[in-house]
């Protein structure tokens, strides 16, 4: 049965250490209508209401920048992923930096507390610090830290106030479940750029990343078909897809942190293909596209809604 799409479009970038990818969406809008698509004219939308302005305010919390709003805005992102799958609709998500994450993977599994999700992660970044970890206090570098309610004590830099562990604590909590994915059930692709603290959890963990090299060497369909052999007792799967899991390089350095050496465009459009059509994905988020850093006029965001045009047939089969 053919899904029905609803857009979701969430412009916040306050997650990020760089302005500019709230701008993102509006930018995938603009390469479609340059090339004359009617492809946001074909689907109901949903617009999240957004809290940039508070980029202007002092960073209050230094190991968690902008915390108080990031829970607020993924608070909102989830209620509306919620609602999305509830009304039948197949969540596709628009977001400006990837700590909206942790609101659509919250929506997620407020809809479907019982089943258990997977997560497949295709990012040039882990993504799984905490405040105790992290270099920078940026948010978008922690969903999925607060979606496996991971601390990685054993690796803590940072010694944070009693308000940020707090409010942290409510990030890791959003929508009553604490632990929303478990480990074994993340799968990487792409990740290329870590910090030890990070590669230290992983390899704990034991969260299996198919690096670029990889997938090229084994093929496309060999990775997702051991992909889901490995996700086999998950009863649904989100796939996330950060525009700089694509190599910088080649393409475009239009994301907040470009990284060379990653997935070509036709590689992920053969990877997202394979993934969407699997009947268990009931949500597909797209992140990080910012105009603000692409010194090739809208580049990033022209290629991105080129694998958006091949990623949404598949969804519908």
């Amino acid at each position: 049965m053919k899904r029905s799409i609803k857009i979701i479009k969430n412009r916040s970038d306050i997650g990020a250490g760089t302005r500019g990818s709230d701008l993102g969406i509006d930018a995938i809008e603009i390469a479609a209508i340059n090339k004359g698509s009617q492809y946001f004219h074909h689907y109901p939308f949903t617009d999240v209401k957004t809290r940039n302005d508070v980029v202007y305010d002092p960073a209050l919390h230094p190991f968690a920048k902008r915390i108080k709003e990031v829970l607020k805005q993924c608070g909102e992102v989830a209620s509306i992923v919620e609602q999305t799958l509830k009304d039948d609709f197949f969540p596709l998500v628009f977001s400006g930096d990837h700590s909206s994450a942790i609101g659509t993977i919250s929506g997620i599994k407020s809809a479907f507390p019982e089943k258990s999700l997977g997560v497949i992660w295709i990012d040039a970044h882990a993504d799984i610090h905490s405040p105790y970890t992290t270099p920078s206090g940026n948010l978008h570098g922690m969903p999925l830290a607060a979606t496996l309610a991971e601390d990685n004590l054993l690796c803590a830099i940072n010694r944070i106030d009693e308000e940020t562990k707090e409010y942290w604590q409510k990030l890791k909590t959003l929508g009553h479940i604490t632990g929303k994915v478990k480990s074994s059930d993340l799968i990487y692709f792409g990740v290329r750029d870590t910090e030890p603290a990070e590669d230290i959890l992983i390899n704990d963990l034991e969260i299996k990343n198919y690096i670029v090299e990889e997938v090229r060497r084994l093929s496309v369909k060999t990775c997702v078909h051991e992909v889901i052999k490995k996700l086999g007792d998950c009863d649904l799967i989100y796939v996330s897809f950060d525009v700089d899991s694509m190599d910088s390089e080649l393409i475009s350095d239009g994301t907040g942190t470009p990284v060379p050496k990653g997935f070509y465009p036709a590689e992920v459009i053969e990877l997202l293909e394979e993934l969407l059509s699997l009947k268990k994905v009931v949500c597909f988020e797209v992140v990080e596209v910012n105009p603000l850093l692409d010194h090739k006029g809208n580049k990033m965001a022209e290629v991105a809604f080129e694998i958006l045009e091949k990623a949404t047939q598949a969804i519908e089969g």
